[in-house]
């Protein structure tokens, strides 16, 4: 029988092993990151309260979101549907679990808890250029509600950017993709020489299908959130000529 999970977050439901799993994936992840996260990240890690000794309570993280951007967490049992999903972005609402992997799993699970859903992606939803952009992919791909072909291509771009994009930091090249933030053995992949690293790319971008289930073979650089966001018309023109629409003016 599958285990039901929470739909709301029960602070006092959080066990011992939780707890030690929260520590134990925070201290083995911070050291990497400090070598290698974007420096907004960093920050935002104690903009939003996150710490070793804690698991984050969504309502204090909500009360830290509000004067700086305004959103909020959507608690969902287990990964949104692309409609969903992108339907809460619209309305500057993330989505996440509130479940927590067993010890057993540290290494690896089938799909993610809210160490990824809650570590890795939430404290940048403090930074006010991020959150346009997913705001704006959000509204984007509500466009797209019924189109299941073009919501695909939505998702590739969300993928190679919010959950495995790079960005330029000075002279560097800094980590803001999720699902590089909450894996340390992605987070050392993506800056080895195994890997590639292109610029930048729409096109390549939406091109290129992902799988879930491995270590990437090619993250894109970013130089800053805005780009992001500056980028939405050029990604929906993309969209509309791959899926065959035609505009006119």
């Amino acid at each position: 029988m599958k285990t039901l999970r929470p739909i709301q977050q029960i602070y006092s439901d959080y066990t011992a092993e939780d707890f030690h799993v929260w520590r134990t994936l925070y201290e083995r992840q911070m050291p990497h990151l400090h070598d290698h996260a974007c420096s907004t990240y960093l920050q935002a890690l104690d903009t939003v309260g996150f710490s070793a000794d804690r698991i984050p309570d969504f309502r204090a993280v909500e009360q830290a979101l509000a004067p700086l951007t305004g959103w909020g967490i959507k608690v969902v049992p287990n990964i949104a549907e692309a409609p969903e999903f992108f339907g809460y972005l619209s309305k500057k609402r993330f989505t996440a679990t509130c479940w927590l992997r067993t010890m057993a799993q540290l290494d690896y699970i089938e799909e993610p808890d809210m160490f990824h859903d809650v570590f890795a992606h939430i404290p940048l939803i403090s930074d006010r250029d991020y959150c346009a952009f997913l705001e704006g992919l959000g509204r984007l791909a509500s466009e797209y509600a019924d189109h299941p072909e073009a919501l695909e291509l939505v998702g590739r771009f969300y993928w190679f950017t919010i959950e495995f994009g790079l960005i330029r930091q000075r002279h560097d090249v800094k980590i803001y993709g999720a699902g590089i933030l909450s894996s340390s053995g992605e987070t050392l992949h993506c800056m080895s020489e195994v890997c590639t690293r292109r610029d930048f790319d729409i096109d390549a971008i939406i091109s290129t299908p992902y799988r879930n289930d491995v270590m990437q073979n090619t993250y894109y650089i970013i130089d800053s959130f805005s780009q992001l966001y500056a980028s939405l018309p050029e990604v929906k023109h993309i969209i509309d000529r791959n899926i065959g629409v035609v505009s006119w003016g």
